[in-house]
């Protein structure tokens, strides 16, 4: 039983370092190739630097409805959930849903800005 109990919290700890990885890998990814895409471009060279503004431009908006997608659907999942175990609090738990989703779209338009103000600089 206890072997039984460790091997499910390595399962759940691999699980765990998984996601930590891969949103690590993402947020720093981001930051990548904005900077890169930001990049001044030497005096000679050629014409790239639109198109990595561009490129940059879309992996934000990309990565911005990746992650309110996710966040909104993990929302009302968790709500949903408290939900089904206890009917009588749906009331309660609707209003805090409904602003956590708001909140977290408001986050994805604020990517799009952004990323309208990026491709306005080619």
């Amino acid at each position: 039983m206890k072997n039984k109990q460790v091997i499910e919290t390595g399962l759940r700890l691999r699980k765990r370092m998984k996601k930590l990885s891969a949103f690590l890998v993402a947020f720093f990814g981001q930051f990548l190739f904005v900077a890169y895409a930001m990049a001044e471009e030497a005096s000679g060279a050629g014409s790239s630097g639109g198109s990595l503004v561009a490129i940059g431009a879309g992996i934000c908006m990309g990565m911005a409805a990746l992650g309110g997608t996710l966040g909104q659907g993990r929302a009302v999942a968790s709500a949903l959930e408290g939900v089904a175990r206890n009917p009588g609090a749906a009331s309660k738990v609707q209003t805090p849903m409904i602003l956590g989703l708001a909140l977290i779209e408001s986050l994805v338009l604020f990517s799009f800005v952004i990323a309208i103000m990026l491709v306005g600089k080619v």
